[in-house]
């Protein structure tokens, strides 16, 4: 599954760097979309998240939990990137 997450990142990073040298305004957008996307995919993938164990759990004696700090921020780049895009959008 790691190699699946890295190839798409890589491969999200690649087209959004591509797209956002181009000279056209809404191909360029388009790219800085794609970018953001591929960094949350990235975080998503650091975030070594199993699918079975929750961020917080009321008994921490014997489970393992992820790290809810990963979670937190894909949620803030998600607005960010959001934000972001609308300002680029209003200003092309």
């Amino acid at each position: 599954m790691n190699i699946i997450f890295a190839l798409a990142t890589g491969i999200m990073f690649a087209l959004g760097t591509f797209q956002l040298l181009r000279r056209d305004m809404v191909k360029s957008a388009m790219g800085f979309y794609i970018l953001f996307t591929a960094i949350n995919l990235f975080f998503f993938a650091v975030g070594a998240f199993n699918g079975q164990t929750p961020a917080y759990t009321q008994n921490v004696d014997t489970t393992v939990t992820s790290d809810p700090l990963v979670q937190a921020l894909i949620l803030t780049a998600i607005v960010i990137s959001f934000g972001t895009y609308a300002i680029l959008l209003g200003l092309i």
